[in-house]
């Protein structure tokens, strides 16, 4: 499926500008088909499993317990 610059920006939540400074760098890749600049939203795929990983890992080290620490002594 492709989409538009207006699209991708509105699918990636970023501004419209910054999706076509990624497209004239190179990061995304784009067709143009005589009239706009179109967008293959596969290309996002890997993108998204990886933030998605990532908040796993951050949400198993956050739910870890906290050890407890063996040099507390009770003085009382």
């Amino acid at each position: 499926m492709y989409l538009t610059i207006n699209e991708t920006a509105e699918y990636l939540d970023v501004p419209v500008t910054y999706v076509e400074r990624l497209i004239q760098t190179g990061k995304i890749r784009a067709v143009h088909d005589g009239e706009q600049e179109l967008i293959n939203k596969q290309q996002f795929d890997t993108y998204f499993q990886q933030i998605e990983k990532y908040r796993e890992m951050i949400n198993d080290y956050l739910s870890e317990p906290l050890p407890k620490d063996r040099d507390i002594r009770d003085e009382d």
